[in-house]
């Protein structure tokens, strides 16, 4: 479905349900160079089991209008901004590696708006290496074959993903380039990882979350190895919330490398007590 969200035409897909503001809803946010279709499995399964879900295009990419937000904070104010669209008082935040900052930052500030943080492929601090940020910005091709290099584990994944034998690896290029040519106006991937490689705010904002927090990571994932993660985790349990710590045995795309996994501790953590 589309909302008007500061001003701008967005597009949330709602796992093929009719949205429903009075069900548990779960906002799914993607990272760069990615679209809500990442989360395919995961959103279809909620939305048929009792939640709504919203699992967004963010701004200036495929079916939403930009422009795409260029830090890590402007992307947490859409998010307050597409809450506030919807008529959701509260919702869980689930977020994958950009995302993941993104759905921080926001549950910071919403305080307890945000029932339930899922924190898929993080890390902090979110360093993009130079080479990796000048490929992304005037060789976008090489930047996408290499982050597929080092986000992958899998070159065909379970059968539940998608559907037997899917070529991840071709299907993860392809998605790459049409979220890329999406936009002709500026480049996404670039601002995506500059917005990665430009937040600061990590340590402070899990600080100030009031939810309990899932971090998932993938034993395999060189884009935000585990280890890169620790940090916001000492802050987490020092800060008193309630952590919750699962891996799967894959890169970074948990989603469709290892989707069921991934479902059960997604859906599992989700259906627990948000406080207490």
């Amino acid at each position: 479905m589309y909302l008007d969200v500061q001003g701008r035409r967005t597009y949330c897909y709602t796992g093929g349900k009719p949205f429903d503001a009075a069900k548990p809803t779960v906002v799914f946010i993607h990272g760069a160079l990615n679209d809500h279709s990442v989360w395919i499995l995961q959103t279809r399964y909620l939305a048929h089991h009792g939640f709504n879900v919203l699992a967004v295009d963010l701004p200036g990419h495929c079916r939403s209008e930009g422009p795409a937000p260029r830090t890590v904070e402007a992307a947490a104010d859409f998010v307050a901004a597409l809450l506030d669209a919807a008529g959701v008082q509260k919702a869980a935040l689930t977020g994958h590696s950009w995302g993941s900052l993104i759905a921080l930052e926001a549950a910071a500030r919403l305080k307890d708006r945000v029932t339930h943080l899922v924190l898929v492929g993080t890390a902090f601090p979110m360093k993009v290496s130079p080479a990796l940020l000048e490929a992304s910005l005037n060789e976008p091709e090489k930047a996408i074959h290499m982050i597929n290099v080092f986000s992958r584990s899998t070159l065909a994944p379970p059968p539940s993903a998608l559907g037997p034998g899917t070529w991840v690896w071709g299907a993860s290029h392809a998605l790459n380039r049409r979220v890329l040519r999406s936009n002709p106006h500026e480049n996404v991937f670039h601002i995506g990882f500059a917005a990665c490689n430009g937040y600061a705010n990590g340590e402070a904002a899990i600080t100030q979350v009031t939810a309990p927090v899932l971090f998932l990571s993938g034993d395999a994932d060189q884009m935000t190895p585990p280890k890169a993660a620790q940090g916001l985790i000492a802050k987490a349990c020092g800060a008193g919330l309630r952590v919750q710590l699962a891996s799967v045995p894959v890169g970074h795309h948990q989603m469709n490398e290892a989707p069921d996994a991934t479902l059960a501790v997604l859906r599992d953590f989700l259906r627990s007590e948000s406080h207490g």
